[in-house]
């Protein structure tokens, strides 16, 4: 089996791997996620592929937001200038390689399954907290992805009908309560509420570019502000999870993108408001609630384990 390349496109960036037969990752790229369009977003990713290397290697492709079974990227709520957009086709036009496209968090899905924490499970749930939410359904040891490739868009169904603006469009999704963008959101208004110190230092004193980023570097100093906002964000987080949880009922629960780097900050206070939330707690099998294993590349990976089904 020869290597792949894998890109990962997000509303922040785009990563890209290069990963070997065994699942090493011989080489790593990334840049920032342009807005202006589908153009420039080939161009990135285009970039990347050179960058890589590998002459010929088929490339996989892991998109936020709606993707049919064509490769063709129908909405992206992060990516709000690239609509009913030909990604695969693009990209294969400006690489001169095989391309086969897919959701972000199923590719995710795909490479914690592959190499990582859902290893020898069958019955998963995953969840990218970034930029927005994305998801990730294995149901009996195959990714589920719906009737038209669009399943697992768990961020968006709404917790809250009165809740903040997601980026969608519609108020009050899981989304707009829960993912990073959120939390930067939260430690805003909380900075605006006259707290946050430790975070506004964080982020070179500018109270306006306070970002999830910074809450973790200040929770990581220990500062009380700080750590109080996590465990407020873990409860939104929860709630989501629990209410996943009961519908689905998997063996695991895996936790991907930028935020599974605040470690135990995170994970501790989400487990415990998970067992509060989850029904039955006391009655049923414990729901692991695990890091991905591959971290922020889990995606990359992933799109480059589905490119594998390009290889002659």
């Amino acid at each position: 089996m020869s290597t792949t390349i894998g890109l990962d496109i997000g509303g922040t960036k785009v990563l890209g791997v290069l990963l070997a037969a065994d699942g090493g990752v011989e080489r790593e790229e990334r840049l920032a996620s342009p807005h202006t369009g589908l153009e420039a977003l080939v161009a990135t990713g285009a970039s990347i592929v050179a960058q890589l290397g590998a002459p010929g290697a088929p490339v996989g492709v892991g998109a936020a937001g709606l993707v049919d079974r064509e490769g063709v990227l129908r909405y992206a709520p992060n990516l709000p200038n690239v609509r009913e957009a030909p990604l695969g086709d693009a990209l294969a036009h400006a690489t001169g390689r095989h391309v086969v496209v897919d959701n972000d968090a199923s590719a995710a899905t795909l490479g914690e399954v592959t190499y990582g924490a859902a290893v020898g499970r069958r019955d998963v749930l995953l969840v990218t907290l970034g930029t927005g939410i994305g998801g990730g359904f294995l149901f009996d040891g195959r990714i589920y992805r719906g009737a038209h490739n669009f399943g697992a868009e768990i961020g968006h169904f709404t917790v809250d009908p009165n809740g903040p603006l997601c980026a969608c469009g519609e108020r009050g999704h899981w989304e707009s309560i829960a993912s990073g963008t959120a939390l930067g959101r939260m430690a805003r208004d909380l900075v605006a509420r006259g707290g946050g110190a430790a975070m506004v230092a964080a982020a070179g004193g500018d109270p306006s570019a306070v970002t999830g980023t910074h809450v973790g570097i200040a929770a990581a100093q220990a500062d009380p502000d700080a750590r109080d906002l996590l465990v407020q964000y873990s409860e939104n987080v929860a709630l989501g999870l629990a209410g996943l949880a009961n519908i689905l009922d998997p063996e695991c629960v895996v936790i991907a993108g930028g935020l599974v780097e605040l470690g135990p900050l995170l994970f501790g206070p989400l487990r415990e408001a998970f067992a509060r939330h989850v029904e039955g707690a006391a009655y049923r099998p414990a729901v692991g609630i695990v890091p991905a294993q591959l971290g922020e590349r889990a995606g990359a990976i992933g799109a480059a384990v589905l490119a594998r089904r390009l290889l002659p």
